[in-house]
């Protein structure tokens, strides 16, 4: 029966509407299967042996077998490895795949794969590999014996077979459960749990899929959300939050007002005659002139909120275009550029360029607000630049540099690119008189900040240089309005947007590690969403979590995922385990960002405009890109143990001051019922490692987890399932979200 209300109705057409825009998008990627998992690659090796069947690149016999694969290779030689149980999409080719490496002494290398090619008639491919060190940490491996060599696809990752470098032989032992697989060999499969459809739940059964969707898409699964997903499926689910309202828990937004710069503004209403000591006066302060209000709706959000998407983009995209309370004193002022984040994160990426250049806390942040044409201040406009857009140097489509002759990165811009935009972006200030919210005596931080065209650079200007360059050149005496819009455009069409932005999102959002075809797969849908348009967010946000590099029960490669940052740490472990307040008869009232502070990640409190962590930072010790790394120190990681302890085993912000109204605590009453059930625990391990590790925990670990859980008295219920859910939550296993 149709719906009497014309609203409602047109809206479930929108989101009828989006499904199958979004199951069309799919279907364009060639995954129009329902099932998300991807076949696990194989590395073909000799029938009797671990080997790698291996020759020297010939390209005029590198689709035909090779007899043996018993030959050593010299470094820097091309090579072809075989691989079956792959099926490729349009246009998929060889920077989907890696070749990972180990050597003797147990270091870690990659050889790039140069070219994919199908073996006629064989049912596998041909990859050309060059046996060189692309990633450059470690000194190139010495070529004294074999090495183990793996191919990793969409997550996922092969057998690992020897290879001879240099010689054959050498002190390097095979993985334990190592075993041949010649041609026509399938891989074992995995454990994870696959469950069975109901009457009730019976469209997406991949359970392991399920729970890696949410905490990609949401700030950590909770049964409700799961269960929905499982009706309806991803796809519709999408559909409905690129058309949910938000804020959704707290609506609308704090309603915090402007107030004077100034701390003893007599309006604040705490006494004639304010006393500092006083809890009324600290109350006061904290309410208006700290991150304290949007600090509190934000967890709140996170916890509660129906539209999980956009608040968990939102806050992505809030480490990407960065204002902190270091600078931004009032809730109010962050709330209105956090509006922005939200508005534009479902929008078009070319309007968000444009509020957020007007911005007053932007404006104040990087200071275009104070910049003139007699006193230029270039933080904006390099930053917009570097940080916001387009980055430092040339990207090909997939994100890999563009080099020179010898080698070396091209740069993006240079500083006469810098000084020219920075004419472009000078005489914006605050609007103080004739706006919406302009009050005398206060800065007004809520409405976009306004030209006074005497102040504006009206010389000729030369930007951004690229192939078939938007607006490269800009005339003299123009508005700044007018220049305004012509320099975003100018940013906005080069062509490193597209995987600038993508990469930056793939990797808040899925994995820190993507490869090249991942990032060339969102680029394009960057550049098109189909209807000729570019920078739709939700279509790229939809490729992102669509793609098959993103989705599947389980990733098998040990270098997929991302650690959790301290924010998403602490919301997965509240959502999973129905967070209320210390008594737990209602609900959390969000003041927990001190759990975080202490760990290196204070929401809206970044301690530089390049975010909390940098995009590009490198696991020490490793070569390969980890941005949350960047704060997982000794004491942080010690920090984290902590916070999980608190979470599980005591309260958060318990009220001993007004900065602590209510707590916050877990509720472990299903986990508790679970371990007084079944006194082996067993059942308790089972469904906490479909929770929290979508079934993917190992035999040892559940060994070690069991054997400390019922070391507790069975009469101790809630000890019981705390201990296991701590030491679950605690473990490497679940620090990375895979």
């Amino acid at each position: 029966m149709l719906s009497s209300n014309p609203a409602r109705q047109t809206r479930r057409i929108l989101i009828a509407s989006l499904a199958i825009i979004s199951f069309l998008s799919l279907a364009a990627l060639g995954q129009d299967d329902p099932n998300p998992n991807s076949p696990t690659p194989v590395l073909i090796t000799e029938s009797d042996s671990t080997r790698a069947l291996v020759q020297r690149a010939n390209f005029s016999r590198r689709t035909s077998l090779p007899v043996s694969g018993k030959a050593a290779f010299a470094p820097d030689t091309k090579v072809v490895l075989y691989a079956s149980n792959i099926v490729l999409m349009d246009g998929e080719g060889a920077n989907a795949f890696r070749i990972n490496v180990e050597d003797s002494k147990g270091r870690q290398y990659q050889f790039p794969v140069l070219a994919i090619d199908k073996v006629k008639g064989a049912g596998l491919y041909a990859l050309t590999v060059l046996l060189r060190d692309q990633i450059g940490y470690w000194e190139p491996p010495t070529p004294d014996g074999d090495v183990l060599v793996s191919l990793t696809w969409r997550g996922l990752s092969s057998n690992r077979a020897r290879l001879g470098y240099g010689m054959t032989g050498g002190t390097i032992k095979d993985d334990p459960a190592a075993v041949p697989m010649p041609l026509g060999s399938s891989p074992a499969r995995t454990s994870a749990l696959v469950d069975v459809p109901t009457s009730e739940y019976g469209s997406y059964p991949f359970v392991g899929d399920r729970k890696r969707f949410l905490e990609q898409a949401t700030f950590g699964p909770t049964v409700a959300v799961d269960q929905r997903i499982r009706r309806i499926g991803i796809r519709t689910w999408l559909a409905e939050q690129f058309e949910a309202p938000y804020p959704s828990f707290n609506s609308p937004y704090p309603d915090i007002p402007l107030r004077s710069t100034n701390t003893e503004d007599s309006t604040l209403g705490c006494g004639a005659a304010p006393v500092p000591t006083t809890p009324a006066y600290r109350m006061c302060i904290r309410d208006h002139y700290t991150m304290y209000p949007v600090q509190k709706w934000f967890f709140t959000e996170a916890f509660y909120g129906d539209a999980q998407l956009r608040h968990r983009v939102a806050w992505a995209l809030a480490q990407m275009w960065v204002i902190s309370g270091t600078d931004t004193q009032q809730s109010s002022w962050m709330i209105a550029y956090h509006k922005l984040l939200s508005q534009h994160a479902f929008g078009n990426y070319r309007n968000l360029m444009k509020d957020m250049t007007l911005n007053p806390g932007m404006g104040n942040y990087l200071d275009m607000v104070r910049s003139t044409r007699t006193n230029p201040n270039e933080n904006y406009p390099r930053e917009i630049m570097q940080l916001f857009s387009v980055g430092l140097f040339m990207m090909n489509q997939d994100g890999t540099l563009q080099r020179d002759a010898a080698n070396d990165p091209i740069p993006t811009y240079s500083q006469d690119t810098v000084n020219n935009l920075t004419k472009v972006m000078t005489g914006w200030s605050f609007c103080n008189v004739g706006c919406p919210n302009s009050q005398p005596g206060i800065v007004n931080y809520k409405d976009p900040m306004i030209l006074n065209q005497n102040n504006h650079d009206v010389t000729a200007k030369t930007l951004l240089a690229y192939p078939n360059a938007v607006n490269q050149n800009i005339p003299p005496s123009l508005n700044g309005n007018v220049e305004l819009e012509l320099a975003l455009d100018n940013i906005f069409n080069h062509p490193n947007v597209a995987p600038f932005v993508g990469k930056y999102l793939i990797q808040h959002l899925v994995t820190s590690n993507p490869t090249p075809a991942y990032v060339g797969r969102v680029s394009a849908v960057f550049n098109n969403n189909g209807l000729g348009i570019r920078g739709d967010m939700k279509a790229v946000i939809r490729a992102i979590l669509l793609d098959p590099e993103a989705r599947g029960d389980v990733k098998t490669d040990p270098n997929y995922g991302k650690l959790r940052e301290p924010v998403q740490f602490l919301t997965n472990l509240a959502r999973r385990f129905d967070v209320k307040s210390a008594n737990l008869g209602t609900l959390s009232d969000g003041v927990v960002n001190n759990l975080t502070a202490n760990i290196g990640q204070s929401t809206f409190f970044s301690p530089t405009v390049f975010n909390f962590y940098p995009p590009d930072y490198v696991i020490p010790g490793t070569a390969l890109p980890g941005p949350e790394f960047a704060i997982m120190t000794t004491s942080t990681s010690v920090g984290r143990a902590n916070l999980g302890n608190t979470l599980v085993y005591a309260t958060a912000a318990v009220a001993v001051s007004e900065n602590a109204p209510a707590g916050t605590k877990l509720d472990f009453t299903e986990m508790q019922a679970l371990a007084a059930a079944d006194p082996t625990c067993n059942r308790l391990l089972d469904v906490l490692n479909e929770r929290m590790l979508h079934g993917t925990m190992s035999a040892q670990m559940r060994s070690s987890i069991l054997t400390a859980v019922t070391s507790i008295a069975s009469t101790n219920t809630l000890g019981r399932a705390q201990s296991a859910v701590y030491l679950i939550a605690t473990s490497s296993q679940y620090q990375i979200q895979r």
